[in-house]
């Protein structure tokens, strides 16, 4: 199987950490994994935003780059959710016929992380051992859009030496969504106050998830309120091996 990573220009700035455990855990499983270098944003700003027909090139060379694999990767629900859900609409409104079908080739081989694991390789257990407490919250992306339902705390569960917790309303948006914490920006911290005094109430160390985006947003908070609660992507927990016998 030919797989290629697709990191997101949000993580491959901020966050490239979450893109070497991914690879480390799927090289872990035995599979070689490909970096594209011509990969750049999937568009969903330009989508978001009202720029659609501008986020058509990234459409286009998005398709071009990963035509050839039989899998890509992406530690990002709200990416995943982009490519799967927003590029068949913008390649249906905006773009030619040879397109369309390339995109509707290669939607179907577009996973996000934790998918992969679950659904295509089969796997829960992949050697993590994280003797931490940990709490997952379910972005947004991941849960309404992706439905990956209990796919994350099934790889969670299988990490050796972990202590997982619950966090109350753990359904209930952070208040990022993007531009959404920019344009409404008093919202939005009323509800990343909800958030973190959950994630503090949880007794969790670290708070996980399947988005970075929305980690750095709870992360900010609970670093302004003097919180020693940690963010961490879900991957990187996967390929941790703290503690683990050799």
């Amino acid at each position: 199987m030919r797989v290629a990573l697709f990191i997101t220009c949000f993580n491959d700035t901020m966050f490239p950490g979450t893109g070497r455990a991914v690879v480390e855990v799927l090289e872990r499983l035995g599979h070689t994994v490909d970096f594209p270098q011509e990969q750049t944003c999937c568009g969903q700003m330009h989508f978001n935003t009202g720029y659609r027909p501008d986020a058509v090139p990234l459409v286009a060379r998005f398709a071009r780059t990963f035509a050839d694999y039989d899998a890509v990767v992406t530690p990002s629900a709200s990416c995943a959710g982009m490519v799967r859900e927003s590029h068949p609409v913008l390649a249906a409104r905006y773009a030619p016929a040879a397109l369309q079908r390339q995109v509707e080739e290669l939607v179907p081989r577009v996973h996000e992380f934790t998918e992969f694991l679950t659904d295509v390789l089969g796997v829960t257990e992949v050697g993590a051992c994280f003797p931490h407490t940990v709490a997952y919250h379910p972005t947004c992306h991941s849960l309404r859009g992706l439905r990956l339902g209990d796919r994350p705390h099934r790889l969670l569960r299988a990490v050796k030496d972990i202590e997982l917790v619950d966090v109350a309303a753990a359904d209930s948006c952070c208040g990022f969504g993007g531009t959404f914490a920019l344009k409404n920006a008093d919202t939005s911290a009323a509800m990343l106050a909800d958030k973190t005094d959950a994630v503090r109430a949880s007794g969790a160390e670290v708070l996980c998830a399947a988005d970075n985006s929305c980690l750095l947003h709870i992360g900010g908070g609970l670093s302004r309120q003097g919180s020693a609660v940690r963010t961490l992507h879900l991957a990187e927990i996967l390929a941790a091996t703290e503690g683990a016998t050799r």
